[in-house]
């Protein structure tokens, strides 16, 4: 079956008896339904798109700088488009972390569990010895000494809370109302919201001691927090390098420079899925993100070495040292808050 058409389907421009291509977007104006019609374009799209990825992977790991000169050359057709790259290794990285993550959790909700029933077996042994020795001294000392160091301290906005752990738990397992316990770790009955959604997690942790929860709930923020982190990588280097073209050219290095550090990771994590990596060589790989870098920006930016090895120092100590551990406890928090 042939259909033919009389106005472009795309574009919507009328066709003429002689036209085969619409002469705006070059659409054919007769299509021909056929099984290898159907899947042709899907097939094709899907060997051009391996084909860019294979020609851009190789120069993107040894070549620092050169897929997003290229790419800023106009030389686009070759190469796989940078936010496409960066999808798509960030994908695969998070596949591969995910697998980590559920093993980590496994051996952290494990751990807990194994702490609670040495807990668990540490007071009922107290409470022998307390009912066998209750007319000692000592015995009555140590008891209030324990009291105190079991009690968990802090402040959160402006209040400061101290509560006993063991009662507490007591109360959790007798199944006390939850205001009662929310009281007991010493949330003022004039709470705010966020002060009072505070101690409801403080309830939540010291009732299902989540630690394996937190832990995933911050793991999952992970692509999140990237999505927000490059482009502030890529305001620094427009900072660092003012004149140096539009804010766009700064974006396209900060995906090709983001896309190498997630593939270096991933075969990290691949190889020591398998093979126990000595620490060194872990060391070694990390270390070579920061040279690569330093290189990247010299080819790139077309500086002096001298220049581009502080301006390159520069940016990666603002980067690692104030932006990841400001996003890092940020991210905690909204995991402890949301978990």
């Amino acid at each position: 079956m042939s259909l033919q058409y009389k106005v472009c389907e795309n574009c919507e421009t009328e066709f003429k008896d002689s036209f085969k291509f619409c002469p705006c977007c070059g659409m054919k104006n007769r299509e021909e339904l056929t099984v290898r019609s159907l899947f042709y374009n899907t097939i094709n799209n899907y060997l051009l798109w391996d084909s860019k990825f294979l020609k851009s992977f190789l120069p993107l790991m040894t070549k620092p700088g050169f897929l997003p000169k290229k790419f800023l050359q106009g030389k686009r057709l070759t190469y796989l488009h940078p936010a496409q790259f960066y999808l798509f290794v960030s994908v695969v990285f998070f596949f591969i972390f995910s697998f980590y993550i559920r093993e980590t959790r496994t051996k952290l909700d494990k751990a807990i569990q194994e702490e609670l029933a040495v807990k668990k077996e540490k007071e009922y042994r107290e409470a022998f010895e307390r009912v066998a020795d209750s007319i000692k001294l000592d015995s009555l000392v140590n008891e209030k000494i324990d009291a105190k160091d079991r009690k968990a301290n802090g402040s959160v906005f402006g209040t400061s809370f101290t509560y006993d752990e063991k009662e507490i738990d007591s109360l959790i397992d007798a199944g006390a109302d939850k205001k009662i316990i929310l009281k007991k770790m010493g949330m003022p009955e004039d709470a705010g919201y966020l002060k009072r959604k505070f101690f409801e997690q403080m309830f939540k942790f010291q009732k299902d001691k989540g630690v394996g929860s937190i832990y995933q709930t911050i793991t999952d923020s992970f692509p999140i927090a990237m999505f927000f982190l490059l482009p502030i990588f890529a305001l620094l280097l427009k900072v660092f390098y003012f004149n140096k073209g539009r804010y766009a050219f700064h974006l396209v290095f900060s995906f090709y420079f983001f896309s190498f550090i997630f593939a270096v990771m991933a075969i990290d994590l691949g190889i020591n899925w398998f093979y126990d990596m000595p620490d060194w060589l872990d060391f070694l790989l990390v270390l070579s993100t920061y040279f690569y870098f330093f290189i990247a920006v010299k080819k790139f930016y077309d500086q002096g070495w001298f220049l581009s090895f502080i301006k390159s120092g520069a940016i990666t100590t603002i980067f690692m040292g104030m932006i990841i551990p400001f996003a890092s406890i940020l991210i905690a928090v909204l995991a402890f808050m949301i978990y």
